[in-house]
């Protein structure tokens, strides 16, 4: 269930954020992302409280991506990590051209 769930919210040509609305990265991430020039049907923020089993879910995370904290973010099909590493990309100029390649910015 939790695998299916999963896989199903990541996809090429998105960006998608397992996050707990209530965890500060997440929040720094969210509003981080919300500022660059993505096209709003392609990035979504994934509430993970609000299915039912958060601990399968971040272990299937751990199992992907080899860590269960959140935010993990995908940018298409890869996992670039959590906050840090998505602030560390922003910071080295290496974000905008990423998500260019997968096609989400404006």
């Amino acid at each position: 269930m939790a695998q299916q769930f999963v896989n199903s919210k990541i996809k090429a040509d998105k960006v998608v954020v397992f996050i707990k609305p209530t965890c500060p990265y997440c929040r720094r991430t969210i509003d981080l992302l919300k500022q660059l020039p993505i096209k709003q049907e392609s990035l979504e923020f994934v509430d993970i409280t609000a299915q039912g089993d958060i601990n399968a879910i971040q272990d299937y995370l751990e199992q992907l991506t080899g860590a269960r904290t959140v935010p993990r973010v995908f940018i298409g099909k890869d996992c670039i990590g959590g906050c840090s590493d998505l602030l560390t990309l922003q910071q080295n100029g290496q974000l905008l051209p990423k998500l260019q390649q997968i096609g989400v910015l404006q």
